[in-house]
């Protein structure tokens, strides 16, 4: 499995995660998390963002570091040691912010979405107005395939629309040839948004315990 971003650097300082947690002053678990890509887990873009900036400023990583993860040009000159510090944090969060975007994990736009409009009298409301918010929605993500980490990197993309996430783990078979998003009755509407946004299609669930809760299962 492929070493991330703030993995590698936590490696060429020679520190266990428990030592990088302790530095960091995060749980285990939230390095885990971000060591493996596994952005879903915070519950929100904005947390998971702090916690890697958090991260990223406890190992130290320098600018240079910074541009050299991100596949930036990086200036031969040596760096004054005296400017080291001032310069930490830019590079900090530039290896956030790549970390993130790098496997998928959309930043939020705003905080607050303007008021839709009220359509004229006479005239029907837009079918998606009356579904429910994204955040309302739970969605379980399988991995259907042999690949590693399709789930979990199934999970930042949903959760970067904003959608709770359920269960992440393996399918009970590894021979799906496309991914879909499978719903259970009257959850067609609902499905069709999420599978609209991930570029994919639909199926239906056999039965289910809601419209409110989704299933993407990983392909081929």
């Amino acid at each position: 499995m492929a070493v991330s971003p703030l993995g590698a650097a936590r490696l060429r300082r020679r520190l266990t995660v428990e030592e990088a947690a302790a530095r960091a002053r995060l749980a285990v678990d939230q390095v885990k998390s971000l060591e493996e890509n596994c952005m879903y887990r915070f519950g929100s873009n904005a947390d998971a963002l702090a916690a890697a900036l958090v991260y990223a400023t406890a190992l130290g990583i320098s600018e240079r570091e910074a541009r050299q993860i991100a596949g930036l040009p990086v200036s031969s000159r040596l760096v004054d040691p005296w400017s080291l510090r001032r310069t930490m944090a830019i590079g900090a969060f530039l290896v956030a912010a790549v970390s993130l975007v790098w496997f998928g994990f959309r930043p939020e736009l705003g905080s607050e979405a303007p008021a839709a409009a009220s359509p004229p009298v006479g005239q029907a409301a837009d079918p998606a107005s009356a579904l429910p918010a994204p955040w309302e929605i739970q969605v379980d993500v399988y991995n259907g395939t042999g690949a590693g980490n399709a789930a979990a990197s199934m999970a930042n993309r949903v959760a970067g629309l904003a959608y709770q996430i359920g269960k992440v783990g393996n399918a009970k078979r590894e021979d799906y040839t496309k991914t879909l998003v499978y719903y259970p009755p009257g959850g067609e509407e609902v499905a069709a948004r999420l599978a609209r946004d991930l570029g994919v299609g639909t199926a239906a669930l056999p039965g289910g315990n809601g419209p409110d809760r989704l299933v993407v299962i990983v392909g081929g």
